[in-house]
């Protein structure tokens, strides 16, 4: 199977299970996003059509939610809180150094396609801030030194 037959599958399955739902549009982007990791732009037109919308309600939806992308992630996504316990405690000074580190913006993927970085506005766990999550794993206090250990350390585990 394709890339491309994946991508399709992916796309008719989760409107097929989620079409028939009051505000059907939400389940659906995020049916599709868990399944391949992002909204193919192509994925638009089909949404659109099937749910009776224009091209430029489903645009808008995923533009507006930061958790949705429309290009694949990076093998490992790097998420940093942004909120106001983290911020107190340096996540401001922990994202700039992980910018400068990956040498990417929020929302970018590093050439290799090894790390996206996305900001997160709370992963509760306020009393370890900073705290980033790595894939599914949360770490709190995380110090410079220990984000370039764990960046490290995630990038030896995909060689």
């Amino acid at each position: 199977m394709t890339p491309h037959d994946i991508t399709q599958q992916a796309v008719e399955t989760a409107i097929a299970h989620n079409k028939a739902k009051p505000g059907a549009l939400l389940p659906i982007l995020h049916a599709i996003q868990d399944r391949i990791g992002h909204i193919p732009t192509d994925a638009v037109p089909v949404i659109a059509s099937e749910l009776n919308l224009s091209r430029a309600e489903v645009h808008g939806v995923i533009s507006f939610y930061h958790y949705f992308r429309d290009t694949p992630p990076g093998r490992h996504t790097v998420q940093i809180c942004q909120a106001e316990s983290c911020q107190a405690m340096g996540s401001a000074q922990l994202t700039a150094f992980a910018k400068q580190t990956l040498g990417i913006d929020f929302h970018e993927t590093t050439a290799d396609q090894a790390f996206t970085l996305e900001p997160v506005y709370c992963l509760g766990n306020c009393a370890c801030s900073p705290s980033v999550m790595i894939d599914d794993e949360v770490h709190g206090r995380v110090s410079h030194e220990r984000l370039a250990a764990l960046l490290e350390q995630a990038r030896k585990e995909q060689a």
